[in-house]
């Protein structure tokens, strides 16, 4: 599969990158300043400016997208996420590109479905004042997606708190949060099993650290803050 990867100088894109490199996929990397991005070995890399422009293009022959766009603070005043999927969005129509998996965060599912009362009573409303800027960029971005729907096959999966340990496996959530920090080793690991599988399609997941499933676990689960992209 030929995967166009954003935000692919981040934290959790260049391990996307690695772990589609390593799993045979081909990638391109969507990067701002393709000078101070070090490529892994047979990357493509495509000076992107995917933020802030409205006419972007992809490279011939792609055939998903994984975007891991995210603000750097929560002061950030740019739409990050909204608009840059918004500009993925137009060139995979342009180009015919139906396939895209984005990460948001778990404070994003306004429910709180799965999270234990008192995470949602005390934990929850600080969490939302604090990132506030982060969250509401991050539910303009699900509800782009969802308006480009059946035309564009997304998945969102929405991690808490992402730490930068090893991986320890992952359970896919559908429709709920999950309890406890995420690795992105396991996050960027996620996304490449979503993208391959139409089953996702559609569907948002919360992101539980601990044995991987072959499948996404149908049974919902608690959650916890998430981080920022950096």
């Amino acid at each position: 599969m030929h995967l166009a990867v954003s935000g692919a100088s981040g934290a959790t894109g260049r391990l996307v990158v690695e772990q589609a490199l390593a799993a045979g996929h081909r990638v391109t990397a969507l990067v701002r300043e393709p000078r101070r991005y070090h490529a892994p070995a047979g990357v493509d890399v495509v000076a992107a400016e995917v933020v802030a422009d409205p006419d972007l293009e992809l490279p011939p022959g792609v055939d998903a997208v994984v975007s891991t766009l995210g603000k750097r603070t929560a002061k950030d005043p740019v739409p990050v996420c909204a608009d840059g999927t918004a500009h993925l969005l137009a060139a995979m129509r342009r180009h015919d590109v139906r396939r895209i998996v984005t990460v948001s965060a778990s404070p994003v599912l306004r429910t709180g479905h799965g999270e234990p009362w008192w995470f949602r009573r005390a934990v929850r409303p600080y969490v939302h004042r604090v990132g506030r800027g982060i969250y509401a960029d991050l539910e303009a971005m699900e509800a782009t997606l969802r308006a480009a729907s059946p035309a564009v096959r997304w998945t969102v999966l929405r991690p808490g708190y992402l730490t930068d340990r090893p991986a320890t496996g992952y359970r896919l959530v559908p429709e709920a949060n999950a309890v406890g920090s995420v690795q992105r080793a396991d996050l960027a690991a996620a996304l490449l099993q979503v993208v391959a599988d139409p089953a996702t399609v559609g569907h948002a997941y919360g992101l539980a650290a601990g044995r991987r499933a072959r499948r996404p676990d149908r049974r919902p689960a608690g959650a916890a803050p998430a981080g920022v992209e950096r």
